[in-house]
This record gives structure tokens, C-alpha cells and sequence, in this order.
């Protein structure tokens, strides 16, 4: 009799440490799905359009000669060109490329996009001289805006506006590397975990 209540009694203590191993194993599973999903939301609040706007101004003076009769008569047209354009730095994080491990508790950062510069300059014509035999065509307008978003493309280079849209963009992304950390999680970029905001900056690059 006593032997049966001995291996009756063990039988629900086995039950029992049975249905308690399932019951945390669905709380851990549920505790890495909420974990999974918080993270996804923070990505998708990140997963914006990072614009960082800045103005540029120059002065140029455009001349074209043309040139007859063995160039002994020639014909000169010219026009001081006042340039203001705005410009935009912009980096799309809905293209940003990740994976999530939920077993490794790890997100990795497969691609950043690179940063797209548009130019919208606004080009004013002055003093502008030319004749019959030399005016001002559809050619030369192209010539005269290429030329300006040439300038410009190299007052941009030269210019702290790049550096700091990618600052804004390596703010954005820190709001994914404090929850990561905050939950016990690792965020990697080429091969590489990020544990700090400077290493951020520094790693991410492009």
C-alpha cells in the first residue's frame, strides 16, 4: 500500500514539474516573440526618410565667341548667371536591409543605403549680351545648368552638409542599438557587434 501511495505521489510530482516546464517554456517563447516584435516596431519607427537640408549661392559668368571668315570677325555672347539652389541629403531607411535571430538574441544590419543628393538650383540671368548670329540657344542653357550642378556637387563635397546627414543617420540608427541593449540583444554590422554609439559612427561609415 505504501508503495503504491510512494509511486502514486510520483507520478503527480512528475505531472506537475511536467506541466511547470511547459508552462515557462511557453513564457520564454512568448517573452522572445514580445522581445522579436518590440524590436520590429523600433525598426519600423526608424525605417523613415532622413532629410537634411542645406542653400548654396555662386556667381558665374558665362562667355561663347563664335568666330567667322577665318576668325577674323567673331561674335560674343555673355550673361552673368546668379545661382541659389537648395539641396537635399537624404537617406531612405525603409530600404534598409536586416535579419533577426531570435535564437542568438542578435540583429544584423545587411545594407544601409546610400545617401541620395538632390539639386534644385534657381538660375537668374543678368546683363546678358548677344547678337543674331550668336544667341542664346537651348544648348547653351544646358551647358550653363550643368555647369552649375557641377559647382555645386563640389561646394557640397567641400561642405559639412553630408557629415551631418549622416549624423542624423547614425541617430536614427542608435534608437535600434539602445533597445538592443537595453534588452540584452546584440546588433551587428559586417561582421562586427556594435556596443557603443561610437562605434556606431565609426563602423557605419559609408
Amino acid at each position: 500500500m505504501l508503495k503504491r501511495i510512494i509511486v502514486g505521489a510520483g507520478i503527480v510530482l512528475a505531472i506537475i514539474l511536467a506541466f511547470k516546464y511547459c508552462e515557462f517554456k511557453k513564457n520564454d517563447d512568448a517573452g522572445i516573440e514580445y522581445n522579436t516584435n518590440l524590436i520590429q516596431q523600433q525598426i519600423l519607427n526608424v525605417g523613415k526618410l532622413v532629410v537634411t537640408e542645406g542653400h548654396f549661392s555662386e556667381v558665374i559668368t558665362y562667355k561663347n565667341q563664335q568666330k567667322y571668315l577665318m576668325d577674323m570677325l567673331s561674335f560674343e555672347k555673355k550673361a552673368l548667371i546668379v545661382v541659389n539652389a537648395n539641396v537635399t541629403v537624404a537617406y531612405d531607411l525603409h530600404k534598409m536591409k536586416y535579419d533577426i535571430d531570435e535564437k542568438n538574441k542578435t540583429i544584423t544590419i545587411l545594407n544601409i543605403p546610400k545617401e541620395e543628393i538632390t539639386i534644385n538650383p534657381d538660375i537668374q540671368f543678368y546683363d546678358v549680351e548677344q547678337s543674331k548670329l550668336n544667341p542664346f540657344t537651348g544648348d547653351d542653357y544646358n551647358k550653363i545648368n550643368k555647369s552649375v550642378k557641377a559647382n555645386l556637387a563640389k561646394k557640397i563635397d567641400k561642405s559639412t552638409l553630408k557629415t551631418n546627414a549622416q549624423n542624423r543617420l547614425i541617430s536614427e540608427l542608435s534608437k535600434i542599438l539602445i533597445l538592443t541593449n537595453s534588452m540584452g540583444w546584440k546588433l551587428e554590422y559586417n561582421g562586427k557587434t556594435i556596443e557603443s554609439e561610437s562605434e556606431l559612427n565609426q563602423d557605419l561609415k559609408l
